[in-house]
């Protein structure tokens, strides 16, 4: 039909294309043979085949050797590509282009454990490299590889399936061709793996091919999702879907005719292009002696034509029915894949997957919104719209066999003890709490037992890291307790999110710190704040001398010295409030007012913070900072068998000044002895076990600083276990709601904890940063009043400048009248006297209010 339509259109050309066929009878040997006669025989300048994947390899390194260009339009597997022939040209996609889109599918619904079902012969295999590299980019773990041989009977795929279903993945992506599919879904729906929270994604081996699928294929596959070629639609495609149903009726076009007829007319354009190359074969003579027969792969000739085909075929491009035709490294690209949901009825379309952008609702959609990177409501295994989890605890599984710490004290944590009749290990605490309370609210039902982590004589039978280590390398199945999710166990194990407090703190004894000293009462104050509040004293001084020095007359006429002691004097007795003589000038009574504020504020704080000093603050650390612990050479106790004991080596702690204790009261017992006598001076442990000790003594230590990171306590499971997100996400719940609260109240009932009484490096102290806004008030002030003072002082020198002076008549009468009273004037110069005296113990009169008091005295 292509070379057909394209001569009927291209009836110009010089060269016409003649078809030689050979059938291979859908074996490697019928392939191989036929690929001999047709080279050796009919002398072809190509070959358009072969027509699967496992017939190709000697196709490809026949052609090689011939120099005759291999064209293939099925031949899908990646692995063809590793026999490195520049004469295979694949007009087709091959396997591994779809594997981003089954990646996108999987990172969508966030599974993160698959197990691939594939074909056992090239084409299945060729897929697998591809799917590793993909699902590691995401962090998605291959947890098992199912090979299905085409030669399996009936019974042998349900012992697969069987297998598969002991598993708790739940995830499968199907790789083969609908025959063995066929058979594949079939036995799957009879023994309930088409149940709900299956999940079953098949390859475009299938979801291209399902038209040769009957019916009850289609009902046994009812809710799988596909991954399918994709063709845009084109008016090309439409004339031969047309041709098609006319010549042969209800069978479907599937897109491997679509690449048999552009194959067919690329190599037309092709051999057009070297219509003038000499097309026959160079054939050469080998020599065999009398005995030897010989083989048909003796005297096989190379193709003249065949370098410049190859090269004809790689540059040619037109618009084919299945797209762009156009190869790129000797294959065609991939695109756009179509994402199908099969129902019994047929398929149905949920989204596409386009490289670049990932998956879409639609091609048409706005590719930048993120709601358009959802597939659309699918139909799952079971006939539900719920997504699967992906992972199920199989109902046939043993138990999981959860190791716990063995430990001598703090057993609020985990306490090991027999039961005396059965000798049975019985395991309590508050971890084993949590632990049970998570696996309840689990959304399916998980069988386990307690496996304690000890010696056949009931002692530890190692470290905590010795106990993670068992779970990476298969003993346990796990690992719960106060065991501290580290950075180098979680190489070896995945980690539940923590359900305790964080934190490694440094616990020392404390002493009575009550501040004494004969110069404790210059503590309250930074030396800062002590050194600006003398200087604002002096400034404030300044600035009351220089608005008196404009309003009091006798002020200048004092000596300097006594001067500069009335103004401070003045100007310090405004602390305590005993400013008994007023001031002359306005502007000094307004500084003193807004002085006097602040002085109030600051001698207020400055009583406070003594007293607290002095009574409040009376237990201190004996210790302040790690690195005097450090320095000191003490000392320092840590829990036996943590990870605390590196943590002390890394931050350079003499090794051998480390002890270690296995329970709080010994613990405390250390501490009495002090490092003198063999014991410890601090304790460096995680901050739920200092918790429990200072519960019991609280008045007794106190924790320093600093505080260093850790991550709390957390279950330990094997790495890539499914488990630990559907436990983090349970622990959330617990932790957020009031279960986790009673957990506690039960274990740690009355306990008064006293991480808060962390005591910093030094006492409270008052610095100049709490009262910057009070001393810049003060400043802006009284810069404001000089400037007003400034201001008033040279209006009244512009006014006596101004106003004339008085008339000569009335001073002459006022002379007169003096000289006319002398007796009385003689009393009112007395009397004057007197109340200039008088003036210097209250306040200076104005020259005017003076000169009415002389009048009323004169009239009287």
């Amino acid at each position: 039909m292509s070379l057909s339509e394209f001569y009927n259109t291209h009836d110009g050309f010089k060269t016409r294309i003649v078809l030689n066929i050979r059938d291979s009878k859908q074996t490697v040997v019928g392939a191989a043979a036929s690929a001999l006669y047709l080279i050796k025989k009919r002398e072809v300048v190509a070959i358009i085949g072969p027509g699967t994947s496992m017939e190709a390899p000697f196709l490809i390194n026949l052609g090689n050797q011939t120099k005759v260009p291999i064209i293939s339009f099925s031949a899908t597997s990646p692995l063809l590509d590793s026999l490195r022939s520049p004469y295979f040209i694949r007009a087709t996609h091959d396997d591994s282009s779809q594997v981003h889109a089954i990646r996108a599918i999987i990172e969508s619904f966030r599974w993160r454990e698959v197990v691939p079902i594939y074909a056992d012969n090239e084409f299945g295999e060729g897929i697998l490299p591809y799917l590793v590299d993909a699902f590691q980019e995401i962090n998605v773990r291959i947890r098992y590889r199912s090979a299905i041989s085409l030669h399996f009977s009936d019974d042998q795929i349900k012992k697969e399936l069987y297998k598969l279903m002991t598993m708790p993945t739940r995830v499968f992506i199907v790789h083969m061709l609908p025959d063995l599919g066929t058979r594949l879904f079939a036995i799957a729906k009879e023994i309930g793996m088409m149940n709900k929270g299956y999940v079953w994604i098949v390859t475009n081996g299938i979801a291209d091919l399902m038209s040769v699928m009957g019916e009850s294929s289609l009902e046994n596959m009812h809710g799988v999702l596909g991954v399918k070629t994709y063709f845009a639609g084109s008016k090309e495609l439409m004339y031969l879907e047309a041709r098609w149903r006319k010549r042969f009726g209800r069978e479907e076009l599937n897109n491997f005719a679509c690449w048999a007829y552009d194959a067919a007319t690329a190599l037309a354009l092709s051999v057009e292009e070297i219509s003038n190359v000499n097309m026959s074969f160079n054939k050469t003579k080998t020599n065999t002696s009398r005995d030897d027969i010989g083989t048909d792969l003796d005297d096989l000739g190379v193709s003249l034509s065949g370098p410049k085909l190859l090269q004809a075929l790689s540059t040619v491009s037109f618009k084919g029915v299945a797209g762009r035709f156009q190869l790129k490294t000797g294959k065609l690209e991939a695109k756009t894949f179509k994402i199908i949901n099969i129902e019994e009825t047929g398929e149905r379309t949920v989204g596409f997957w386009k490289s670049k952008v990932g998956l879409l609702k639609s091609l048409q959609v706005d590719q930048k919104s993120y709601s358009s990177r959802r597939l659309r409501p699918i139909i799952w295994p079971g006939d539900t719209i719920f997504v699967p989890k992906g992972w199920e605890f199989p109902t046939n599984a043993k138990k999981l066999r959860i190791a716990v710490p063995k430990k001598d004290g703090f057993k609020n944590f985990v306490k090991v003890t027999k039961d005396e009749n059965t000798n049975v290990p019985m395991v309590t605490g508050f971890c084993i709490d949590v632990f049970d309370m998570v696996m309840r609210q689990m959304p399916y039902a998980v069988s386990y037992e307690y496996i304690p982590f000890e010696t056949p004589d009931g002692k530890p039978r190692g470290s905590y890291d010795e106990m993670v280590h068992n779970v990476f390398l298969g003993v346990f199945d796990g690992a719960v307790g106060d065991t501290t999710i580290l950075a180098n166990r979680s190489h070896y194990v995945d980690f539940a999110l923590p359900y305790s407090e964080t934190g490694v703190v440094f616990v020392v004894p404390v002493k009575d710190g009550k501040e004494k000293g004969e110069w404790v009462f210059l503590k309250p104050l930074t030396m800062e704040l002590w050194l600006i509040t003398a200087a604002s004293f002096i400034y404030i001084g300044i600035m009351v001398w220089i608005f008196e020095f404009q309003a009091d007359e006798d002020f200048k006429k004092q000596r300097i010295i006594d001067k500069i002691s009335n103004v401070f004097y003045f100007s310090f007795s405004t602390l305590f409030f005993a400013h008994r003589r007023p001031a002359e000038s306005f502007f000094t009574r307004v500084l003193v007012v807004v002085w006097c504020f602040v002085l109030l504020i600051l001698t207020q704080s400055y009583t406070a913070t003594l007293t607290s000093m002095l009574t409040v603050q009376e237990l201190r650390p004996t210790v302040r900072h790690m690195d005097d612990l450090r320095k000191s050479g003490v000392n320092i106790g840590y829990q036996t068998g943590s990870f605390t004991f590196e943590r002390l080596k890394q931050m350079r702690f003499d090794e051998s000044r480390l002890k270690t204790y296995n329970s709080p009261e010994e613990m405390r017992e250390l501490f009495l002895s002090k490092s003198s006598n063999g014991g410890i001076d601090a304790a460096f442990d995680e901050v739920a076990y200092i918790k429990l000790f200072m519960a019991k003594y609280c008045s007794e230590y106190s924790i320093i600083e600093p505080t260093f990171k850790a991550d709390g306590f957390g279950f330990a499971f094997p790495l890539g276990s499914p488990l630990v997100s559907d436990i983090s996400r349970q622990i959330l719940n617990l932790t957020e709601g009031e279960t986790m609260r009673a957990i506690e109240n039960k274990w740690f009932l009355g306990e008064k904890y006293c991480l808060d009484s962390t005591t910093s490096d030094s006492p409270i102290q008052l610095d100049h940063h709490s009262f910057e806004a009070l001393f810049l008030i003060v400043f802006v002030v009284s810069i404001i009043l000089l400037l007003l003072m400034l201001a008033s002082r040279r209006y009244q020198e512009r006014q006596r400048k101004v106003s004339p002076n008085l008339p000569n008549d009335q001073a002459n009468a006022a002379q007169e009248e003096v000289h006319e009273e002398g007796n009385v004037g003689d009393h009112i110069v007395e009397v004057d006297t007197a109340l200039v005296r008088r003036k210097k113990l209250t306040s200076k009169t104005m020259p005017f209010r003076r000169a009415a008091t002389l009048s009323r005295l004169k009239s009287a």
